[in-house]
């Protein structure tokens, strides 16, 4: 049976169940609770630069794929960036933004963006995807931190016209380590002190950790995290990008998702993690503290997340993007990848040189973090 494309504009378009379907619940930030939280509290919304231009594909009227997407106003809660293409092109007279874009607002996380049921080619959905994509009636189409398989399967049904871009994230891996004295073990002498001596002095300071799930993710508790969450922007003289009606309707809507990591003092919270938990993977995305204190952050964002994986028999642990000092830690570098369509041949030429000379970086980079690791013998 032919596949149908529709744009249904904001996910107020249609059900949950009716996405949810298609998406399942594995990579939580597809999952239509987290997309139409963003929308429907203003923080990805037209209002603020990212207008809904989502799409759903059918067959007959079973709905058989779904692609998160929207025109965006300017280039800010993306972290693949493109500001220097957009000044290129806007110096040469034209117009970058409005810019058509498939991610997920805020979250640098790797996984799925097009979402496709188990019994449907992907590359038969991208093929019937392709036509809007290029005629958007825009300058652009970006597609940012798919699945690599995801990527290969759009390269191979839309070809030379994409452009691919490469960046270095950092990810956790379990690799039998049993429980976290295992994980240490495996490291070597200097590094499994130093890791120790970290976690201890913040133990003799009086700071207790504990990981709160579901129901135990209070009002109290999410306002709390909200203040710390507010202060990692503040201190940096900007504004969240995330309000706390969006963190409010993601406790309510899927509480199953949320680990949060709190640090207190006599009593006192006092600094919050707040992760995401789905399949097999940890996503640690937001944090702050009230306080400062020496490897705060490194035990709130990295070894409870670790210690919450070893537990639950999760395998990998997505930290965040950027940050060398992960390395050290154990979480090893891996590739990114994210595509750009540019409608005009001589601009899409020139990023396409740009994009060739940025990956020999990246990939001599790659490489130079491995050396770094703190591990015996390099994880299997």
């Amino acid at each position: 049976m032919a596949l149908r494309v529709e744009n249904i504009g904001s996910l107020a378009a249609v059900s949950a169940s009716r996405w949810n379907a298609v998406v399942g619940a594995r990579y939580p930030f597809l999952r239509y609770e987290f997309l139409a939280a963003l929308e429907a509290c203003g923080c990805a919304h037209t209002e603020t630069g990212w207008e809904p231009d989502h799409l759903m594909v059918f067959e007959g009227e079973r709905a058989v794929a779904v692609l998160p997407r929207y025109a965006k106003y300017h280039s800010r809660g993306e972290y693949v960036f493109d500001w220097s293409w957009a000044d290129a092109w806007e110096r040469a007279g034209g117009d970058y933004y409005p810019k058509s874009l498939s991610a997920i607002p805020f979250t640098p996380a790797i996984g799925p963006r097009l979402a496709v049921v188990e019994d449907v080619d992907r590359r038969a959905v991208i093929a019937a995807l392709a036509p809007l994509i290029r005629d958007t009636g825009l300058q652009s189409w970006h597609l940012l931190f798919a699945d690599s398989d995801e990527v290969d399967d759009w390269q191979a049904a839309i070809g030379a016209p994409l452009l691919e871009r490469q960046a270095v994230q950092f990810a956790w891996q379990d690799d039998g380590f049993g429980d976290f004295d295992g994980f240490l073990a495996r490291m070597s002498s200097r590094k499994r002190k130093e890791i120790r001596r970290e976690r201890r002095k913040l133990s003799d300071q009086g700071f207790v950790f504990e990981r709160l799930t579901g129901d135990r993710i209070d009002d109290q508790v999410l306002a709390q995290f909200y203040r710390c969450y507010c202060m990692t922007y503040l201190e940096r003289g900007q504004r969240p990008y995330l309000s706390l009606e969006f963190f409010t309707r993601l406790r309510d809507g899927m509480a199953d998702c949320l680990v949060l990591v709190r640090a207190s003092m006599a009593g006192r919270a006092v600094a919050a993690a707040l992760c995401l938990q789905g399949g097999d993977t940890l996503y640690g995305r937001y944090w702050g503290s009230e306080v400062e204190a020496d490897f705060l952050h490194f035990e709130t964002c990295y070894y409870q997340g670790i210690e919450h994986c070893l537990e639950r028999g999760l395998t990998r642990f997505d930290p965040g993007t950027q940050g060398e000092h992960k390395l050290t830690r154990g979480f090893a570098p891996v590739i990114s990848r994210s595509l750009h369509y540019l409608e005009h041949e001589g601009f899409r030429e020139a990023v396409a040189e740009f994009c060739r000379e940025e990956r020999v970086y990246v990939h001599t980079y790659l490489e130079q973090c491995r050396l770094r690791l703190p591990f015996k013998d390099p994880p299997s």
